[in-house]
């Protein structure tokens, strides 16, 4: 269950984020589009202004397990990220087989203007007993590239967002069943990831996202649409986690899907 925070929280962050703010300088600001941009790495932006969302998602199978494993979240976000600073915040349903294991995380950001952002946050803060999930530390840069290839001129948005990030916890310490001897375990013989991540998405066909990130620990790709029904948002990312033998015990199938609404 550790793992499977890794997968669904950071598919979400961001969905709701850069629609409050247009250029802060006299030439265009190109914010980027509303699809997800990661898929288990943070991003800058975050939700606020009083959005309110949710979502759930899961992956198949779960490491080291024959079965499959899911999440759910519910936050809010807050304060103006353009004027001063924004908060994001949201509670996990770490099991939803059980729903009895729940933790909190945190995200405070700062709009910098040229499509641009900085965030630090917290995750998974226990607040209820049992749970295998650590907490993780994480500062993260993010940028929509303002150049001319990569703007969508119809709808004015960035076509092409990464971010690069640095964390402790679950961006580069291994999991217990990772270094376990085979066949039970991973076998890995290096305790330690490298601490620094990273994502890149691109916008196909005025479409959707292409994604890719390296968490710490591992390789992850993917893609991401979000559409509109009565104007809220409804987005779903789908990939393959674990590309390589760094951790884990073989790729597998992650979904997510999440929507968010104004107060």
């Amino acid at each position: 269950m550790k793992k499977i925070q890794r997968y669904l929280i950071p598919a979400l962050m961001g969905l709701f984020a850069m629609h409050s703010s247009d250029a802060v300088a006299d030439y265009p600001t190109y914010l980027p589009n509303s699809n997800g941009k990661s898929l288990t790495t943070p991003v800058a932006w975050g939700a606020s202004n009083n959005v309110i969302f949710l979502g759930a998602g899961g992956t198949m199978p779960s490491p080291y397990s024959a079965k499959s494993d899911g999440a759910a979240i519910l936050g809010a976000g807050i304060g103006d990220p353009v004027k001063n600073l924004g908060f994001q915040f949201y509670v996990t349903s770490i099991d939803i087989s059980a729903w009895q294991e729940y933790s909190a995380s945190f995200h405070l950001f700062r709009e910098l203007g040229c499509g641009s952002a900085f965030g630090v946050g917290l995750e998974n803060v226990m607040i209820t007993n049992g749970g295998d999930s650590g907490k993780s530390y994480y500062a993260v840069f993010s940028q929509g590239v303002q150049t001319d290839p990569f703007i969508n001129n119809t709808t004015g948005n960035s076509q092409l967002t990464y971010s690069i990030g640095v964390g402790s916890g679950r961006f580069g310490n291994r999991t217990p069943a990772d270094l376990a001897p085979t066949p039970t375990g991973g076998g890995h013989t290096n305790a330690h990831g490298t601490y620094v991540f990273g994502n890149i998405a691109y916008e196909v066909a005025h479409s959707f996202n292409v994604i890719s990130d390296w968490n710490g620990t591992n390789l992850n790709a993917g893609l991401s649409k979000t559409f509109f029904i009565e104007k809220i948002p409804v987005s779903v990312t789908v990939g393959a986690a674990d590309l390589t033998k760094y951790s884990g015990d073989g790729v597998r199938l992650i979904a997510t899907v999440g929507t968010g609404f104004a107060l």
